[in-house]
């Protein structure tokens, strides 16, 4: 059938196609403490906020900017880091 082609043919990755990966924010928007990419212990929601274990707790694993659900986030390490650099902008605002 056509589209079972179609279907082969879009899933391979095109040339051009970028990678899309996490920001890795280095620390957490609540009380500023640094969340090293390579460690466990931030969560974040679907846009990416960023929270530490405790303020996560604290927040009721909700996030208070869109209300979305927070969620254990990844680590990133070794050549994969290097590769791609976690985020060096802090969002923490006192």
């Amino acid at each position: 059938m056509w589209w079972s082609a179609f279907a082969r043919r879009s899933r391979r990755q095109r040339p051009d196609a970028k990678i899309m990966s996490l920001e890795m924010r280095p620390d957490c928007e609540r009380c500023g403490c640094d969340l090293p990419p390579d460690a466990g212990g931030a969560f974040i929601c679907s846009f990416e906020c960023t929270y530490c274990a405790e303020c996560a707790e604290a927040l009721d694993e909700r996030c208070p900017n869109c209300g979305g659900e927070l969620l254990d986030r990844p680590t990133r390490a070794g050549a994969i880091l290097a590769k791609y650099p976690a985020s060096a902008e802090r969002k923490h605002q006192p």
